[in-house]
């Protein structure tokens, strides 16, 4: 295979890797149920006028499927450690104990697990416009290329294949996260 060809395929995979991860990321914050300090990885604390990401200003546990614990590393931080919670509107109803912001997941309704579900196949259409977006740009660069036709052909065929992979893992990401959520 020329080296040019290469280059644009191994790039095209490193982008469609990275949509991938960035579905997974967005997918951990997408609440399946049970309690999961990686519901709260998006919430952004005011920390001495900075907005900080929760992790970075407190340890976040899971006690046990049902509670959230948030043990700030600052006393001080608990104000705004709510306040950033309430702001993420996620839903949950923080408390504290003057130590600890405790969060008590309340269990999904019917209507919240299909809203659920569909924000899944939002995020999962994002993906798939990072890779159809990978793969245009790949096309892109292969039309470029002072080769063939047939090689432009068989290189853009090469490239097609990748996205249909790809399509299809984050058809199975979907499928687990929305078996995932509508399980009781």
């Amino acid at each position: 295979m020329d080296e040019d060809i290469k280059f644009i395929i191994d790039t095209t995979k490193e982008s469609m890797d990275n949509a991938i991860a960035h579905l997974k990321k967005q997918l951990l914050g997408i609440r399946a149920g049970k309690a999961s300090p990686a519901m709260l990885s998006n919430v952004l604390v005011d920390y001495y006028g900075s907005q900080t990401p929760l992790s970075q200003v407190a340890n976040v546990n899971s006690t046990d499927a049902r509670t959230i614990t948030i043990q700030p590393w600052e006393k001080s931080m608990i104000q705004p450690i709510e306040k950033g919670i309430m702001l993420a509107n996620l839903g949950f109803n923080p408390m504290n104990n003057g130590e600890t912001v405790i969060i008590n997941v309340p269990p999904l309704t019917e209507e919240r697990r299909r809203d659920l579900v569909k924000q899944t196949k939002g995020e999962g259409e994002d993906a798939k416009v990072g890779i159809r977006s990978a793969r245009q740009d790949a096309n892109k660069e292969i039309k470029k290329l002072d080769i063939s036709e047939d090689a432009k052909k068989n290189a853009e065929i090469d490239v097609q294949k990748l996205t249909d992979n790809y399509i299809i893992k984050i058809d199975e990401i979907l499928v687990l996260k929305e078996k995932e959520i509508m399980t009781v």
